[in-house]
């Protein structure tokens, strides 16, 4: 399995949406993809939604982790939205849900951010 990843821009937020395996096979295209979009379009907050992601393991973490660490030196903030029972364990064993905020949907998250 593969990952798909659409991404686009609304205002200062990157909107990703993954479906597939976020994996060490997948995770540094996913890495070099939305660090250039942060950098080339002034991206202040980041919408992760991980409705369609039906694994990941912990290179997926750490991309997220990364481009969470990316937005944050621009007093950013990122927001996951719309998550699997499954991948939502693995973010709350990382800890990650100290720092990311969870929503239902994107347009809660969106909303959240001020954007929708």
């Amino acid at each position: 399995m593969s990952l798909n990843i659409d991404m686009d821009i609304k205002h200062d937020v990157l909107c990703i949406r993954l479906a597939g395996e976020l994996d060490h096979h997948t995770a540094e295209q996913l890495r070099e993809l939305a660090s250039k979009a942060i950098e080339d379009s002034n991206i202040r907050h980041i919408v992760l939604n991980l409705e369609q992601l039906t694994f990941m393991d912990s290179s997926g973490l750490g991309v997220i982790l990364g481009r969470y660490k990316q937005i944050k030196q621009v007093d950013g903030e990122m927001v996951v939205c719309a998550i699997s029972p499954a991948i939502k364990r693995l973010f709350d064993m990382s800890g990650l849900f100290k720092i990311i905020r969870l929503e239902q949907t994107e347009e809660f998250a969106l909303q959240r951010l001020g954007v929708a």
